[in-house]
């Protein structure tokens, strides 16, 4: 049995940067990631998995070429793989992502808003 207790607001707590996901679980070969988001991301998809929106704190929209959807704290979303999307936050949003190890925060677009992988807090 695993004793460690997750507190995930001291872990918000330890970093201020946007747009930069950091792992606080893994099951298997999904993480859990924190991530702070302000702005205006870029348009990307994943190939190969979906991806999980938990909105912790605050508000973001999840723009679709056709469609969006709006998330408040305590709302999640499912973008299916495959899907191209573009997150956006008009102030900073607290979230945490659920996804495959090894998924890239950009998906396919890459760039600037490229973060490392594996980032443990």
């Amino acid at each position: 049995m695993n004793s460690r207790v997750i507190n995930l607001s001291e872990k918000l707590s330890r970093f201020a940067d946007h747009w930069a996901p950091k792992v606080v679980a893994q099951m298997n070969d999904y993480q859990f990631k924190l991530v702070k988001i302000q702005g205006e991301f870029v348009w990307h998809h994943h190939t190969n998995t979906d991806e999980v929106f938990i909105v912790l704190e605050g508000e973001m929209t999840i723009e679709f070429r056709e469609s969006s959807v709006h998330l408040k704290a305590g709302e999640m979303y499912v973008v299916p793989k495959g899907m191209e999307h573009k997150p956006v936050a008009a102030i900073e949003c607290k979230l945490m992502l659920v996804e495959p190890c090894g998924v890239v925060n950009t998906g396919d677009a890459g760039g600037a808003y490229t973060a490392p992988l594996d980032v443990w807090i």
